[in-house]
């Protein structure tokens, strides 16, 4: 036998049902701008212009840039990187491996981040560091020349690691598709035999 709600109500609560019903639309419109590709990342650059543009006209919140640009660097290493370290499967042969050779099966490289959920974090968190920027609190006085030649020191080294690993495990992560193989030239195949003999 079921019980009424205490308070009298009839039925669930109207603050969870209008935030499930914001939420299912949010969901549907990340849906529909999925197939975008080029208009996301178009989408996502203007607004890390607009936010640089912004710190530039205020001259502050270099914090807030410079941790910006260490989460950009952190998404795009993951965005680089195989879901399956190669590094790690040396230790167990459970999972999949990349190809070492041109006569094993292909293997579509499989990211760490996907491209789409790699676009979600970098225009979500380029908006919430523009929002940052309409608060004085965040805005610590620092030399920034420092914080530039520190980020472009670390992302100098970090590349050279992915590279480096990149080279040593043989994988590209940028191929689209299954390698197609060129056809026998027509010349050197034999001609067909004809289906009905001349009389």
């Amino acid at each position: 036998m079921l019980q009424e709600p205490a308070d009298g109500g009839s039925g669930p609560n109207t603050i969870v049902l209008a935030w499930k019903r914001l939420q299912q639309m949010y969901q549907k419109k990340l849906d529909d701008v999925t197939p975008y590709t080029n208009a996301r990342w178009i989408f996502a650059i203007i607004l890390i212009l607009l936010f640089l543009a912004r710190v530039f006209w205020l001259q502050g919140w270099y914090i807030v840039t410079y941790a910006l640009g260490i989460y950009h660097l952190n998404l795009f290493i993951a965005f680089l990187s195989p879901k399956i370290d190669p590094a790690m499967s040396d230790y167990d042969d459970d999972g999949p491996e990349l190809p070492t050779s041109n006569n094993e099966e292909f293997r579509p490289f499989i990211r760490r981040l996907p491209e789409f959920k790699f676009w979600y974090s970098v225009s979500k968190s380029t908006l919430i560091a523009m929002v940052c920027t309409m608060f004085d609190c965040f805005n610590i006085p620092v030399f920034w020349p420092i914080l530039v030649m520190y980020f472009i020191t670390l992302f100098c080294i970090t590349m050279k690691r992915q590279i480096k690993h990149m080279i040593k495990y043989r994988y590209l992560p940028f191929t689209h598709s299954k390698p197609r193989y060129q056809n026998q030239p027509d010349a050197a195949k034999p001609e067909a035999a004809p289906l009905v003999a001349d009389i």
